[in-house]
């Protein structure tokens, strides 16, 4: 009975509305979640359509079935969904339906975070599939070099539907990574210490650094390619100091970490499946984390490898080539661990393990042509054809998709409360598996043969018609396979009987709860003991419903969870913000500034700003409180203050994390300069500079400096506001002064790196606006200075990359 009164007090704070209200104003986790997965879904479905498409195209020689302009739209949009639509949302969505279930915790950090960036992800892929609709989808391929994606060579909104598009999605991953990363770190069971963590957050938290520190290169090409575009400046054109491969080295910077991002959470996947089929541990825990941590940092030394034709140093390429071939270490080990712990096992051949045994054919036989085409010579021949595009897929629907459809076969209980019934699934996985095979491994024979990737049409006389008939008869058997998974899903969720909590017997702290989970997923937070909880202790389920551990009695309809340590002690209680209509307020407003700038409405893009600007405001005005109320009760005779009333609240390290994603950008900045300094044509550029750009530059570092001065209690904010103001206007001035952008990338870069500094400026002048306003209205006290502490750290931020863009404006000129 008192489970029974638990559940409904807890569900009447945390439910959402119903109807479309709830809907659009949900923030809880399993929501967000759910509705990221089945978004990614139907977007793999749009790009299967459009490889099936490519297929038929190609199945015979001289085809006429699409000409060569629609031919480019549907590999552009193949790609650029399969990347951006369906891999990193399907893994976001994932991540952000299972971690709060995984760690014993009943939300995200961010709840409106991650609705917000759940928003932005709906609207900016409904973009990219408007233009497809519209004709006038992206035809530059998913990678969108330049020349060939630059005004000249693509003088349509197509580019630029890419470029806007993407970039409002990669708004999405950028929240994610840091509501996930925050989360892992922070928002965990009490006693759950790292080395207690289990090892699908240890993928995920690898994974969203990776994405904090692999996505801004992107970010900045696509700014500075939509800006070329627009406005004519050449950081791109070779005629006026700028150069392609700028774009080639920014996308790579990103793309091949990318292939890791996509490829972890799968793993993740595998190491949480695996050991539950085969009903013992994970061989070597401390060994696979260690793997993790060496593959994510390893990735970002292999951009290069994308780029060995285009003539770079033979030392460049030796060391690139090397660390291409090293990455395969930290993966084999995984491997090696996954094949132990089965050996050790007494596996069960049930269908999730089904779709392991097809990861563990296709990847390794992907890893294999992977360390093939990391060695130059090989590279050469193959680069730019067919065998590539094998590779890739190999790589990627064998590290991700199979894992994937292995982990939605495992937690399909728990997400649906319900259990097989239909054997679909077995009939799926082999018209998947054997139609996979069939479409892609000729292909490598069909690459080393000569036939180009990314060509529409073939000669009959080059001997590849009978290939890419198999091929293509092969993709559309795969795309039966995948439509009777999804009809198998289906007949599951809406026709299948009960399932019993946990089928599987496994021992993660997702099955101690009732399936589908509550919103509020449990009634009371567990004292974590072990790796696998749920295992060792069988009665906890019903004795966290029963309000046994942490939390276990609600109170003024707070949404509650706690905060720990690295070690798992008990830092304060975060109060999580309720349903709200604030996330997708602000994501349309956003997507007001994209459409503004897709449409050329340039004069609209200033007000969508300063709506963002406001809202943002009304965001953080909406947390806190007016009172301290110290160290509350939290259940098992302990207690703990809330964030409000704590130095280090959630917010301040999210906020780190934001800013170390925003450094990479900066950091992807001033590796444009430096490379184009030292390897493009005219540079150093002419003498455009004049003496009062040295008093200018000057009178910013002052400004920037001024912020770092000795503060005294009570005054800092006072001080940093002045600084900031007093930047924000040599900047200003910086800009007006600068040299016509359109003349040499130097001075289009000034104008960037101004441009960059200008907008930090504003936003932390913003912010300490904030904090006076906030504290005039009684939210700050000596115990509640959280929120001063994140204004300045966004204050100090600015500060120093003022600095840093004052001395590197005037670079050019002193090298000159």
């Amino acid at each position: 009975m008192k489970a029974l009164r638990l559940h409904r007090e807890f569900e009447a704070i945390w439910r959402a509305p119903a109807g479309w209200r709830g809907t659009i104003s949900s923030v809880n986790h399993s929501d967000i979640g759910r509705r990221l997965i089945i978004a990614a879904f139907v977007f793999f479905a749009i790009g299967g359509v459009l490889a099936m498409l490519i297929r038929a195209q190609l199945a015979t020689p001289r085809s006429a079935f699409v000409g060569p302009e629609i031919y480019n739209q549907l590999f552009t949009m193949h790609g650029s969904i399969m990347m951006f639509l369906f891999a990193i949302p399907m893994f976001e969505g994932l991540a952000i339906y299972m971690l709060p279930k995984l760690l014993g915790a009943r939300d995200l950090a961010f709840p409106r975070l991650s609705a917000y960036g759940w928003w932005c992800y709906l609207f900016g892929a409904s973009l990219l599939i408007l233009s497809m609709l519209l004709g006038v989808a992206p035809d530059s391929g998913w990678f969108m070099y330049t020349p060939l994606s630059s005004r000249p060579y693509s003088p349509g909104i197509n580019s630029d539907f890419w470029l806007l598009g993407i970039t409002f999605v990669e708004i999405s991953a950028i929240a994610a990574a840091v509501d996930i990363t925050v989360s892992i770190l922070r928002v965990r069971a009490p006693s759950m210490s790292l080395d207690q963590l289990p090892l699908f957050a240890w993928y995920l938290l690898a994974t969203a650094l990776m994405m904090l520190l692999g996505f801004p290169p992107l970010i900045l090409g696509s700014i500075l390619l939509e800006i070329e575009r627009a406005f004519d400046w050449p950081f791109f054109d070779v005629t006026r100091g700028g150069d392609s491969l700028l774009w080639q080295h920014l996308f790579w910077l990103f793309g091949h970490p990318e292939v890791y991002i996509i490829f972890l959470p799968a793993a993740g996947v595998v190491s949480t499946v695996l050991p539950v089929m085969a009903r013992t541990p994970i061989l070597g825990y401390r060994i696979i984390v260690a793997a993790v941590l060496s593959l994510a940092f390893l990735s970002f030394g292999l951009w290069v490898h994308h780029m060995f034709t285009v003539g770079i140093p033979h030392m460049a390429l030796a060391f690139f080539s090397a660390a291409s071939t090293l990455v395969a270490v930290p993966t084999g080990v995984q491997i090696f661990a996954w094949l132990g712990t089965l050996w050790a096992g007494r596996p069960q051949m049930k269908l999730p393990m089904l779709y392991l045994v097809g990861f563990f054919v296709t990847f390794v036989m992907g890893g294999l042509t992977g360390v093939m085409v990391a060695v130059v010579p090989f590279d050469w021949q193959v680069h730019d054809t067919a065998f590539v595009t094998a590779h890739l897929h190999y790589v990627l629907v064998g590290g991700f998709v199979f894992p994937m459809l292995a982990g939605a076969y495992y937690w399909l209980p728990h997400f649906t409360g319900r259990q097989r019934t239909f054997r679909l699934g077995e009939l799926a996985f082999w018209l998947i598996f054997i139609g996979f095979h069939a479409t892609f491994f000729l292909m490598h024979l069909a690459g080393l043969l000569g036939q180009p990737r990314r060509v529409e049409s073939y000669p009959e006389a080059a001997g590849w018609t009978w290939i890419n008939l198999i091929s293509s008869v092969g993709g559309f058997v795969m795309a039966i396979g995948f439509a009777l998974f999804a009809i198998d899903m289906a007949l599951q969720l809406f026709l299948s009987r009960r399932s019993p909590r946990n089928p599987w017997q496994a021992g993660t702290l997702e099955w101690a709860m009732m399936t589908p989970p509550a919103s509020y997923n449990i009634a009371s937070l567990p004292h974590v003991r072990s790796r696998e909880p749920a295992y060792d202790e069988p009665d906890l389920a019903n004795a966290l419903a029963r309000g046994e551990g942490y939390l276990g009695t609600p109170r003024h309809s707070w949404r509650e969870t706690l905060s720990v340590d690295l070690k798992g002690r008990i830092q304060h209680i975060i109060v999580l913000p309720g349903n709200t209509r604030l996330p997708i307020v602000t994501a349309v407003v956003t997507g007001c500034f994209f459409v503004a700038l897709l449409l050329k409405i340039y004069w609209v893009a200033p007000f969508a700003l300063a709506g963002v600007a406001a809202l943002g405001w009304r965001w953080a005005w909406a947390l806190g409180r007016q009172k301290d109320l110290g160290a509350l009760p939290i259940g098992r005779g302990e207690h703990a203050p809330t964030h409000a009333e704590v130095d280090d609240p959630p917010g301040w390290l999210g906020s780190v994390f934001l800013l170390l994603a925003d450094s990479t950008l900066f950091g992807s900045l001033l590796f444009g300069q430096a490379f184009l300094l030292t390897v493009a044509p005219g540079w150093p550029p002419p003498a455009i500079f004049d003496g009062s750009w040295l008093v200018i530059l000057l009178a910013g570092a002052a400004a920037s400096a001024a912020v770092f001065l000795p503060r005294q209690a009570g005054a800092v904010v006072e001080q940093a506001i002045w600084g900031h103001l007093l930047l924000v206007l040599t900047l200003a001035a910086s800009q007006w002064m600068a040299p016509v952008p359109t003349g040499h990338a130097a001075a289009a870069l000034i104008g960037v790196l101004n441009g960059y500094g200008l907008f930090h400026a504003a936003v932390a002048l913003l912010m300490l606006f904030f904090v006076r306003a906030r504290r005039r209205a009684g939210f700050l006290s000596a115990a509640r200075r959280g929120e001063v502490r994140i204004a300045l750290l966004w204050s100090d931020y600015a500060a120093a990359t003022g600095v840093i863009v004052a001395l590197s404006s005037q670079l050019p000129a002193l090298l000159r």
